[in-house]
């Protein structure tokens, strides 16, 4: 079987992998986009569907104040005693030396939920997961971080993989901490698995950190606390060495055992544009053949099944009939009834004005993942704002640094204008630029608009119902909405939304309604 790599286009990094019957599931990050963990569901390894979003509600998690980037990282779901358990960071904070990284188990009896409350773990680290031993005992492994690290060498802050009991009974881990492997020399030791084979323990980690030297490491031993050995070639995995390669910063992944005793591994990767060393697509999951031999994983070369066209058959109408569609999301918040409502309107989406686009706390944006290089997106606006202080419309945003925004508001002599602002990766100052040398003005009525994307060129449009598209603004920059934008690969770790937005500078939450969205990747 040959199977095109990536498996999951677009922003799902960090693959953690199970098999339950003929069925696999992949749980990747999300970090500040809610609901939290994805997980998406196949037969045959190359046909995926969103399945679940486990953390939907407050007592699982509340991203409010969290910075780009932070949020839900590195989750690990494994199928053990009738239970599915998901695993998963919650981290605080990015910069300086502290993290404020916590980490938590829920469980369910089915994907689909009921997901139990979260129980807390530890916060020692980040990228948890959890090894059920065939004697019944279950352990937690997870990377150790060291606040005392110098900035000036990164990797002082990874301080190996540590190991501690998890008792299900009581509910909390037990015993001793046991810090069982120091990494190798690709440095920045994180994303520990362990799996037992033959009757040996085998630790899986990522390494080298999470952009161009990136890498998959493996190490082994006899007994489950160690010592762990590497082989002559311990990084299974990489990319680091291939600099004209489809798929670039392979790393962070996770083995699973098919039915027909295949091996298959996981891992997170992405495919810059073409000539250029952006990634607006975000890291994305990819899964390639493994074998044992003497003892030792080999994985092999994902390179030859890439999508190097960069095109993914994506296309979907979206109408806004009560629910949600499965690919959208909002920023951070729990509350979700005070961003939006799909009920208040039977035929749209209304999204409450909330605060702005660098907001960390309550955005009015809900939104998609662009999974192509070259995509159109549209959606019917209905919107009638008071002042320069309410706007919206249609936003491709990275995050609160890096976006470009087409939308609706005022005009100094009272009609109704179309404006665009954009943040052009500017940290930490989050300056604005107005790219449209006057606004448009516009007519009374419904409004449509409208966004291309061919790899690092976006270009808006307008219309309204029934007449022709009319360009909007100057071709813009896409390749800002990429992970080596703005602060660059080593902070940034989502991917390029296209999506909806309102806001209300005035704090009255006056409400705009979308009624309908369209994404189609294009081929040319």
């Amino acid at each position: 079987m040959t199977i095109k790599n990536p498996i999951l286009p677009g922003f799902h990094p960090d693959p953690s992998i199970c098999r339950v019957g003929e069925t696999y599931y992949i749980a990747t990050s999300t970090f500040e986009w809610y609901p939290g963990v994805e997980i998406n569901a196949s037969t045959d390894l190359q046909n995926w569907s969103v399945v679940a979003r486990p953390l939907d509600r407050a007592q699982q998690l509340d991203m409010r104040g969290e910075p780009d980037s932070c949020g839900v990282w590195a989750p690990c779901l494994s199928y053990h005693d009738g239970l599915f358990w998901l695993i998963y960071t919650d981290v605080k904070r990015y910069d300086g030396n502290y993290k404020d990284t916590h980490n938590y188990l829920v469980t369910a009896p089915s994907i689909e939920g009921p997901w139990s409350d979260a129980i807390y773990l530890n916060s020692s680290g980040f990228d948890p997961s959890l090894f059920h031993d065939d004697d019944g005992r279950k352990w937690l492994v997870n990377m150790d971080w060291d606040h005392r690290g110098n900035s000036a060498n990164p990797r002082s802050f990874f301080a190996g993989i540590i190991l501690q009991e998890y008792d299900p009974e009581q509910g909390k881990l037990v015993g001793e901490v046991t810090r069982i492997f120091e990494g190798s020399e690709a440095g920045f030791t994180e994303a520990p698995h362990l799996l037992k084979h033959d009757g040996r323990y085998y630790l899986c980690t990522a390494e080298g950190g999470t952009g161009y030297g990136h890498c998959i490491t493996y190490a082994r031993a006899d007994v489950l606390t160690g010592p762990y050995v590497l082989p002559d070639k311990p990084n299974v995995l990489t990319a680091r060495d291939e600099p004209d390669a489809p798929l670039q910063r392979i790393g962070h992944g996770q083995l699973v055992q098919g039915e027909d005793d295949t091996w298959w591994h996981t891992f997170l990767c992405s495919r810059p544009l073409l000539g250029r060393p952006f990634s607006p697509l975000g890291r994305e999951t990819g899964i390639t053949k493994a074998h044992w031999n003497d003892g030792w994983l080999v994985l092999e070369d994902p390179q030859h099944t890439t999508r190097t066209d960069g095109f993914y058959e994506d296309s979907e109408t979206y109408a806004f009939d009560g629910a949600l569609p499965d690919a959208f999301q909002w920023l951070r918040s729990p509350d979700k009834d005070r961003l939006f409502s799909l009920t208040d309107r039977s035929d749209a989406l209304r999204i409450f004005g909330r605060e702005s686009v660098g907001s960390y706390y309550e955005q009015g944006l809900v939104a998609r993942r662009q999974t192509g290089w070259r995509y159109s997106a549209e959606t019917l606006v209905d919107y009638s704002p008071r002042d320069y202080q309410t706007m919206a419309g249609l936003i491709a945003y990275y995050n609160r640094h890096q976006f470009h925004y087409l939308y609706i508001t005022v005009c100094p002599k009272g009609g109704r204008q179309l404006e665009i602002q954009s943040c052009n990766g500017d940290w930490p100052e989050g300056e604005l630029t107005f790219p449209l040398e006057a606004p448009v003005d516009l007519p009374d009525g419904l409004i449509e608009l409208g966004v291309d994307v061919d790899h690092s060129g976006l270009q808006f449009r307008w219309r309204s119902v029934g007449g022709d598209w009319c360009p909007t603004g100057p071709l813009l920059d896409a390749s800002l909405l990429s992970d080596e934008a703005g602060r660059g690969d080593r902070a940034n770790f989502t991917g390029a939304f296209v999506g909806m937005a309102a806001q209300d500078l005035n704090g009255s939450g006056l409400h705009a309604d979308f009624l309908g969205f369209s994404y189609r990747n294009r081929k040319e």
